[in-house]
């Protein structure tokens, strides 16, 4: 059953310090789309809404994630999660004779204690734990959580303003991290594939069609080509437009080791799905889910789902392997989630019982189960990923 979104008049209103802080975010846009010539792409919309320094989503100071923010994640539903996903890193770090982490984005670094505590119990600590983040709000709160939940482990974590140096041996994190990259928007149309422009009108920030565009086309001949069919006249979608560029970037550094990406998305043969007409963009805002990225600017996520299919054919395309893919559930389950519930006292049944939970949402088919995806992307690591064990779904890419 597909649920209907929230109508925007029912979202709540913004503070008046968060409104503020939106109506000089909706300055800026109004005078780049001016500068630009009336209208800019939404990718571009998108990077300076998320990323704009200072005044977007992830660079600004408002909470984000969590009860008090606008979304949950995995690691913050369950701790499950992140041991879990320890379990796999342990593995890898294992087999390289020690190594590095580095999470991209950590958030409000609850995924970085738990992963941290769960290596420190296999035995398994990294030398270093990184952490890239650009937002020195979430560096505050991630050092606060460090340092409340694990003191003794801090000084083994470090933040980074941009990627390492070559010669990285390890493991790259990215949970809900692919998300996150600006996509471009575009519509089929009676005269061809266009691109989708934001705009501003005398009633604000507005949708306009751009002309007939060889990259736009050429990209939308080349996804009907591998479907093999062709996208009906209105069907809108989207996609990441420099996605082989910022995955050749983040994979540069590393010598040996894995790239691991957990997200909401699709293979892509679902993805451009006929009865995925209107594509996959969507807003968070105060745990309400629409689909409309021009109000509330800086206040709201705007995120769109994973083309993994696109992600695997940029990782060969600069030299990676992808070395396992598949959904949620089954990553959970091959690093032994069920291990985990079994080891809690199930005659304490408050505390089992909220651990079943957990499991659940973290592993049900119209939970995270199936629409949440596992991924990694190898460079000189030749060894089965117990992640993928349990089920490896790389033919559905």
């Amino acid at each position: 059953m597909i649920m209907p979104l929230p109508s925007l008049n029912t979202l709540p209103a913004p503070d008046p310090t968060a409104a503020a802080h939106s109506a000089r975010l909706l300055d800026h846009l109004r005078a780049e789309i001016i500068n630009a010539g009336g209208a800019i792409s939404f990718a571009r919309f998108m990077d300076l809404a998320l990323y704009a320094p200072g005044l977007g989503y992830y660079r600004a100071g408002a909470r984000k994630f969590g009860p008090g923010g606008d979304f949950v994640t995995a690691p913050e539903l369950s701790p499950l999660f992140s041991r879990c996903l320890a379990r796999q890193c342990g593995e890898i770090l294992q087999a390289l004779g020690s190594g590095e982490i580095l999470e991209l984005g950590a958030g409000s670094g609850i995924m970085a204690v738990d992963l941290l505590l769960e290596l420190r119990a296999l035995d398994a600590l990294p030398q270093c734990y990184a952490i890239l983040e650009l937002s020195g709000e979430l560096r505050e709160r991630q050092r606060q959580t460090l340092a409340d939940r694990a003191p003794e482990l801090l000084e083994r974590v470090v933040w980074l303003d941009a990627l390492p140096e070559s010669g990285f041996c390890g493991i790259v994190l990215g949970n809900e991290v692919l998300d996150a990259l600006p996509v471009e928007r575009f519509r089929i149309t009676a005269h061809g594939p266009r691109r989708l422009m934001v705009t501003w009108t005398e009633a604000g920030l507005d949708w306009a069609e751009g002309e007939e565009d060889s990259a736009v086309t050429a990209m939308i001949t080349r996804i009907e080509a591998e479907l093999g069919w062709r996208l009906p006249e209105g069907y809108t979608s989207e996609y990441v437009p420099h996605l082989e560029d910022w995955l050749r970037a983040v994979a540069e550094p590393l010598a040996a080791g894995a790239l691991l990406f957990v997200d909401y998305g699709y293979p892509h043969r679902d993805y451009y799905h006929p009865e995925r007409a209107r594509g996959t963009l969507l807003c968070h805002y105060r745990h309400r889910v629409h689909d409309d990225p021009l109000i509330l600017p800086g206040l709201q996520d705007i995120t769109a789902s994973v083309d993994f299919t696109a992600v695997a054919d940029a990782a060969l395309t600069i030299g990676l392997e992808v070395a396992g893919y598949t959904r949620q559930n089954y990553f959970l389950f091959g690093c032994g989630l069920m291990e985990l519930l079994a080891e809690v006292d199930a005659t304490d049944a408050v505390h089992y019982l909220e651990q079943a939970r957990q499991v659940k949402l973290l592993t049900l088919p119209g939970e995270m189960g199936d629409r949440f995806q596992a991924i990694a992307l190898t460079r000189n690591l030749d060894i089965p990923l117990r992640g993928f064990a349990f089920r490896d779904e790389r033919g559905r890419l």
